[in-house]
């Protein structure tokens, strides 16, 4: 077939391997075409394209989505990882970001200036799919979900119409359906961000034994209670390689290492823990202090569920279940919610997960793939373990490529699914962008 669009690759073309590989290993499918896009009008070309010769598209930034669904089969893959223009205004305190940039190349950017947004838990994160599908990251507690800070946007629609501008004052019905509402509605060329005032960061992890998790957890739980929203925490049930099965906190607090003394001194002092890395850093640095954990190429498979307590029942189940762990890589998370995530007014947008006090990722990662099926299913049945412990809602960027039309209305709220469905009938009425967690019109 004859192109007429951007740069594109094609199997057989220098590149082509690389371009379709994302970040969980796991994936391994082959585009008909790459579109490698460097404007809005190479996109717009690029589903003009597609249009004209039905092909199925998916759209890659990032690539950093454990589902896979930057990448289809036989289809027309629209790059757009060229796209990583940023312009910060310093004085506005807002950044314009192209969408194939990631989180640490954003962070360097506007931390040139003192200022940053929420982002990702890992600078290998692409801005774009993080924002659309809300956004939870460790200045949450502050500033909010990425997404809360997001002013506007330019968007391809699947006509292969270019709008401009997307905001509460333009195309609001489009907006409000973006944030949250994941790559559903058009290809996004452009985010615009609300930026804030960072300086020094006091972070690090306080490592225990694993036997030790009811008696760490108990005390954790009393301790967040009164901690300031400058304050993020993290806990991890770990299984690493030297045979230590180890309960970590990850701390992030947003001021230095001196205001943090008064904050952190009983959670430091507690146990006492095996170890202790906290220390002042630049938050660029902090933002890295998780890369090695999922690094790229590894095989990933992810279940998830919000959770409103650290009940006592779901500890003892999520040690058992990490002990039983097949590869030492995989691990359990809870990632603490607090503060400005919880006090944005829920109807605002489609990102719904308001009330919720923590995050629960299982995440199964492994590198051999013969071992595919045992690390699958010890994530399945721990899952499945914990039900009884969580709420139905779950984050939309943490869902896998297999979850049930339910998990993905439980990831959308059932409150706001007809309304994302509207302006799913309005905008992309033949679903045409249906490689994602996908809203039917």
């Amino acid at each position: 077939m004859t192109v007429n669009f951007a740069p594109y690759m094609a199997p057989g073309h220098a590149g082509y391997e690389d371009a379709r590989r994302i970040w969980n290993g796991m994936i391994d499918r082959r585009p008909a075409a790459i579109a490698r896009c460097a404007t809005a009008g190479d996109v717009a070309a690029a589903v003009r394209f597609a249009r004209d010769h039905d092909l199925l598209v998916s759209v890659r930034g990032g690539g950093h989505n454990v589902a896979g669904t930057a990448v289809c089969d036989k289809g027309l893959m629209i790059d757009l990882s060229p796209m990583k223009e940023i312009r910060v205004d310093p004085a506005g305190r807002t950044a314009s970001a192209g969408p194939g940039l990631l989180w640490g190349e954003f962070d360097q950017a506007t931390t040139a200036f003192g200022l940053a947004t929420t982002g990702g838990q890992v600078s290998h994160t692409g801005i774009a799919g993080l924002t659309l599908g809300g956004g939870l990251g460790y200045l949450m507690g502050l500033h909010g979900a990425t997404c809360d800070n997001l002013l506007s946007a330019e968007v391809v629609t699947a006509d292969a119409e270019v709008l401009t501008e997307v905001s509460t004052e333009q195309n609001s019905d489009l907006f409000w359906a973006l944030r949250g509402g994941g790559g559903n509605f058009g290809v996004v060329t452009s985010f615009r961000y609300r930026l804030h005032p960072i300086g020094p960061v006091t972070a690090g992890l306080l490592i225990y034994p694993q036997q030790e998790a009811l008696k760490v957890i108990s005390f954790y739980r009393e301790y967040l209670s009164g901690t300031p929203d400058c304050l993020d925490t993290l806990l991890v049930f770990l299984k690493p390689p030297d045979g230590l099965h180890a309960l970590a906190i990850v701390v992030m607090f947003f001021g230095s290492l001196a205001k943090s003394e008064a904050v952190l001194r009983p959670l430091r002092s507690f146990g006492p823990p095996l170890a202790d890395s906290i220390q002042e850093m630049a938050y660029t640095q902090a933002q890295q202090l998780a890369d090695g954990l999922v690094p790229p190429g590894n095989r990933y498979y992810w279940k998830s569920n919000f959770a409103d307590t650290i009940s006592d029942g779901l500890v003892e189940i999520l040690q058992a279940r990490a002990l039983l762990a097949p590869s030492p890589h995989s691990m359990i998370l809870l990632f603490e919610l607090k503060g400005e995530i919880q006090r944005q007014p829920r109807d605002m947008m489609a990102f719904d997960h308001r009330d919720d006090n923590f995050e629960l990722s299982i995440i199964a990662n492994w590198t051999d793939q013969t071992r595919d099926d045992e690390n699958i299913e010890w994530a399945r049945q721990t899952w499945l373990a914990i039900q009884p412990f969580v709420k139905a809602a779950a984050y939309v960027n943490h869902l896998t490529g297999d979850e049930t039309y339910d998990r993905i209305r439980a990831a959308y709220g059932p409150g706001k699914h007809e309304r994302l469905r509207q302006v799913k009938r309005k905008f992309d009425p033949t679903n045409f962008f249906r490689m994602n967690h996908n809203i039917e019109p």
